[in-house]
């Protein structure tokens, strides 16, 4: 099997970037740093105590920190497709259209897979099954602290998810909201009709909500396989107490032989025709501090 591979140019990974960030919550909400090829260490730094009032004379107590490393090993996201093998004998017109399309559909998978890896802990491919690559980094098992959501209170039990976060002295930077909530939210009106939350209504995505950074994504609501509670939200402090990147190594291989996608039943590339297309992303996270987040939670019907 023979490939030609080749790095997207800084453009490129730019505008691919673009594109990730305006169809994930994560992104939108948490601002992206690098993260070096072989991961990132952060530490987590908190006084244990309040500061001591002293009298004249009086002897001074012991105050205590706790300090906690969290390492951000980037992990690998790809995805592929095979396409007809006029990418590679037809018009430089031809071939920058299906790179185009290629790179769009590329930046729109990661920018769902990064939510629902870093949320979830699923495999974007699988859709319900855990991943063995993310085996606890991830909101639903990191982030203990929950609000049930009641359908009789809709945007009652916002606030009160909100009030655990202030509760836990968490700074609430924003908020991401499932679809379905999003949907019962943009229902609500006063006594004589008027909508609560128009901007809601007809699939709207507004940057905030009642002044709070916010995201409406399906991703939202996604959960494992039997899990006995899906998400409607996740409220907290994303611009702190989050990390999240890429390294800048993208590569992108154009395969032009052999059975690259291990599928036996579409033969191999040069019989068929065919070429294949393959993007590979390296992408970290880590959740520096759980307790600075609150996930508002429905049970799982």
């Amino acid at each position: 099997m023979t490939a030609s591979k080749e790095m997207f140019s800084t453009q490129d990974v730019a505008d691919l970037l673009n594109k990730v960030k305006g169809h994930s919550s994560i992104a939108k909400l948490a601002a992206q740093t690098p993260i070096a090829f072989n991961g990132n260490k952060y530490f987590t730094f908190s006084m244990d105590s309040d500061v001591s009032v002293l009298g004249e004379n009086e002897a001074k107590v012991a105050g205590g920190v706790t300090v906690a490393p969290v390492t951000i090993v980037p992990i690998k996201f790809e995805y592929g497709a095979r396409v007809s093998n006029e990418f590679i004998y037809g018009s430089d017109e031809i071939g920058l259209q299906i790179l185009g399309a290629f790179r769009t559909g590329f930046a729109n998978k990661i920018a769902k897979g990064l939510d629902i890896a870093a949320f979830h802990g699923i495999n974007p491919k699988t859709g319900a099954a855990a991943s063995t690559v993310i085996p606890t980094n991830y909101f639903d098992n990191l982030v203990t602290t929950t609000s049930a959501f009641d359908a009789a209170k809709v945007d009652k039990s916002l606030d009160d998810a909100y009030a655990v976060a202030l509760a836990a002295d968490a700074d609430v930077t924003g908020m991401a909201i499932s679809r379905s909530y999003a949907n019962l939210l943009s229902e609500l009106t006063t006594t004589d009709g008027i909508r609560l939350y128009p901007e809601l209504r007809f699939g709207g995505n507004p940057a905030a909500i009642q002044g709070v950074p916010s995201d409406v994504n399906s991703t939202v609501e996604k959960a494992l396989a039997g899990a006995s509670a899906v998400d409607y939200a996740i409220i907290g402090d994303f611009a702190n107490a989050f990390k999240w990147g890429y390294s800048k190594e993208i590569p992108l291989e154009v395969i032009e032989f052999g059975c690259p996608d291990n599928d036996t039943t579409a033969g191999d590339l040069k019989g068929h025709n065919q070429v294949y297309l393959r993007s590979e992303m390296f992408i970290g996270w880590g959740i520096l501090d759980p307790k600075a987040f609150v996930r508002m939670t429905k049970a799982n019907a």
